[in-house]
C-alpha cells in the first residue's frame, strides 16, 4: 500500500499541474484533497518522494496565490506566494538541471508576490515584502530596484507587472513539471493500478464494471485516465490508505487532514528527543526561520514527529 500511495501521489501531482490553470474548478480541488491527504498520511517523507511532495505543496499555494486572506504559515505576514517560494527553494535544491527555468520561475514568483499586494492596493505591505524577498547580493539588485520603483508608482498595471503575469507564471511551472517528471507516467500508473486490482483477485469482469471504462478510442483522453486511475485506486488502495490516515490523525474526511495534528501528538507515547533530532531542529530553524514547522519537518530527518512536536520542542530549547 505504501508503494501504491507513492504512485497515487505522483499521479495527483500530475493532475494538479494539469488543472492548475483552472484552479477554481472542482477537478483541481479534488486532486488537491487527495494529494494533501496522502502527504499528511506520511510519518516521514522518504528522500525519493521529497520532490513530489514539494511540487504538490507548491502547486496548492500557487493556485491560491492571489488570496491574501489565506495562510499557510504561522507568521500572518507570509502570503501564499511567499510560502510557495519557500517550497520552490526546496525544489531547486533537489533538482540540478533546468537552471534557466529555475531562475525564470523564481523571478516570476517574486514579481507576482509584489504584484498581488499591489492589485489589492496594499502598497505598504508590498514595500515590506520586498525587503523580505531580496538579499544584498548583486544578482538580485536589478530586479529589486525595478520593483521598488514600481511600488512607488502605486500602479498595479505597469508594463513590468503585465509582462511577468500570473498566467505566465502558471505556464512556466507547468513546463517545468512536464520536463522534470517521468515520461509516460500516466500510462505506467494505469498499468500498475490494473496490476494491483488483478493481484487482489478481481476478475476482468469486475474491472469492467467500474464506474469509468476505458476503451481503444479514449485511451489518450487524459480526463478519462484520471477518472479511471482514481476509480481503481480510490476504492482499492486510497481507501485503505485513508483509513490509516484517519487512524493517525482522527479525522472523518480528507478536507480535515492536517487540522488534527494535535490529537495525533497527544495520542502518541511520549518519546524522548535525541541529540541528533535537536540538531536537525536547530538547523531547520536556521534555514527556514521560527514558525515554519511544516517545512522544517519535511526537510529534516525526524523520528515520527509532527510540526506541533517541533514547535513544542523549540519552545523547550529556547528556554
Amino acid at each position: 500500500e505504501a508503494v501504491a500511495a507513492e504512485w497515487m501521489l505522483e499521479f495527483a501531482c500530475s493532475c494538479l499541474c494539469r488543472h492548475l490553470a483552472e484552479q477554481s474548478g472542482a477537478e483541481f480541488w479534488r486532486w488537491k484533497d487527495v494529494a494533501q491527504a496522502l502527504i499528511n498520511g506520511l510519518f516521514e517523507v522518504p528522500p525519493h518522494q521529497k520532490k513530489t511532495v514539494y511540487l504538490c505543496q507548491l502547486l496548492i499555494r500557487i493556485a491560491q496565490g492571489k488570496s491574501l486572506e489565506l495562510q499557510f504559515e504561522n507568521d500572518k505576514k507570509i502570503s501564499p506566494l511567499e510560502s510557495a517560494l519557500s517550497f520552490w527553494t526546496l525544489l531547486e535544491r533537489e533538482e540540478n538541471k533546468l537552471e534557466k527555468l529555475h531562475e525564470d520561475i523564481r523571478r516570476l514568483i517574486q514579481i507576482q508576490i509584489v504584484a498581488v499586494y499591489m492589485e489589492n492596493r496594499y502598497f505598504k505591505e508590498a514595500a515590506e515584502v520586498l525587503e523580505r524577498l531580496f538579499t544584498d547580493s548583486e544578482s538580485d539588485k536589478p530586479l529589486r530596484v525595478k520593483l521598488a520603483t514600481v511600488i512607488k508608482t502605486k500602479d498595479p498595471y505597469v508594463p513590468l507587472l503585465q509582462s511577468f503575469s500570473y498566467s505566465l507564471l502558471i505556464s512556466k511551472i507547468k513546463s517545468y513539471i512536464k520536463l522534470s517528471m517521468k515520461e509516460n507516467e500516466t500510462n505506467f500508473l494505469i498499468q500498475e493500478a490494473t496490476k494491483h486490482v488483478a493481484s487482489k483477485g478481481f476478475r476482468a469482469t469486475a474491472l469492467q464494471s467500474r464506474p469509468v471504462e476505458v476503451n481503444e478510442n479514449d485511451k489518450n483522453d487524459l480526463e478519462t485516465k484520471e477518472r479511471f486511475v482514481l476509480s481503481i485506486l480510490q476504492r482499492d488502495v486510497l481507501d485503505s490508505n485513508m483509513k490509516l490516515v484517519n487512524q493517525r490523525v482522527g479525522l472523518n474526511n480528507m478536507q480535515n487532514v492536517g487540522k488534527n495534528e494535535v490529537s495525533l501528538a497527544c495520542r502518541r507515547k511520549r518519546q524522548r528527543w535525541t541529540y541528533k533530532e535537536d540538531l536537525e531542529l536547530k538547523l531547520g530553524v536556521r534555514n527556514f526561520g521560527v514558525g515554519n514547522w511544516a517545512k522544517i519537518l519535511l526537510h529534516g530527518n525526524f523520528n515520527n514527529r509532527t510540526s506541533v512536536m517541533l514547535k513544542d520542542r523549540w519552545r523547550t530549547l529556547s528556554k
